[in-house]
């Protein structure tokens, strides 16, 4: 999913590859995803949770199960199974921020007003 939807449903990707933005559709970049991931899942022990996942010797890549395309869009519209946790966190974030912003903007005034008096 964190590639994106499928190409099929991918309102940018043609213009984006026209435009030469990307080199790759998201197919494409799940596919090498899944190919470069699983040997290095492997060798370290890991188990890919996907029961459908299996190496195809014709295509030289691995074959995978369905994605919950559900799921994405649901996460996509802000309903995703961490997004309170997400939008609180940022809103935590700015607000202990304030005052290196507070700072930014003083020092820039300060600097203003130098600048204004010096000219004068």
């Amino acid at each position: 999913m964190m590639l994106g939807p499928t190409d099929a449903e991918s309102v940018h990707t043609e213009q984006s590859m026209k435009w030469k933005l990307k080199r790759k559709s998201n197919d494409d970049l799940r596919q090498q995803f899944i190919d470069q991931t699983v040997p290095q899942a492997d060798l370290l022990g890991l188990t890919i949770p996907d029961p459908d996942l299996k190496f195809n010797k014709q295509t030289g890549s691995y074959d995978f199960g369905a994605i919950d395309w559900d799921e994405f869009w649901q996460v996509v519209k802000g309903h995703g199974p961490c997004n309170k946790q997400r939008i609180s966190a940022r809103v935590a974030a700015w607000e202990n921020g304030a005052w290196v912003r507070d700072a930014a903007m003083a020092h820039a005034a300060k600097k203003e007003a130098l600048k204004i008096k010096i000219a004068i």
